[in-house]
């Protein structure tokens, strides 16, 4: 193994569960939760379906770049319409490999572009503001239980 690809195998510290949200219909508002389980269509009571878009995540690092952005402080969770907001982790390190959240498993597919609810939601430039700070696609690879504070780490 070359040491570069050592390196990109490695991680500091896990992540962690910041945030739970979901959306139970399209266009609703985000509901905030303490704890959710993972179904195989994702988070249960949310919108999504079976499938790489069953969950979606979002680094709590890049709510605070996506305010810089807009000339405000860190935008708030459920704005970004994300499932779960991960702190400390560099997700899109991670990409293509398994995560344990809680006692669920996720394969991370695809970054989570924005849509054009950003410029709706954040006035001119939101959706340039989200460009590459979105988060991330997750297929669900094991159900379990996600609570806020759970830790988030790579599987080898």
């Amino acid at each position: 193994m070359s040491d570069l690809h050592a390196m990109m195998q490695r991680w500091a510290r896990p992540g962690c569960v910041d945030w739970i949200g979901v959306r139970p219909e399209r266009r609703a508002e985000m509901a905030a939760l303490p704890a959710v389980e993972i179904t195989d269509a994702g988070v249960a009571g949310d919108r999504a379906r079976a499938g790489k878009r069953a969950l979606t995540l979002i680094q709590a690092e890049h709510l605070t770049t996506i305010g810089s952005f807009l000339g405000k402080g860190p935008v708030p969770p459920d704005l970004m319409r994300r499932n779960m907001v991960i702190s400390g982790l560099n997700l899109a390190a991670l990409k293509g490999r398994d995560l344990a959240i809680g006692s669920a498993i996720v394969h991370l597919t695809t970054i989570c572009a924005p849509c054009s609810r950003m410029e709706e939601t954040f006035g001119e430039g939101g959706y340039s503001a989200v460009r590459g700070h979105g988060g991330w696609c997750a297929q669900v690879v094991q159900p379990g239980h996600v609570a806020i504070g759970d830790a988030v780490r790579p599987l080898d």
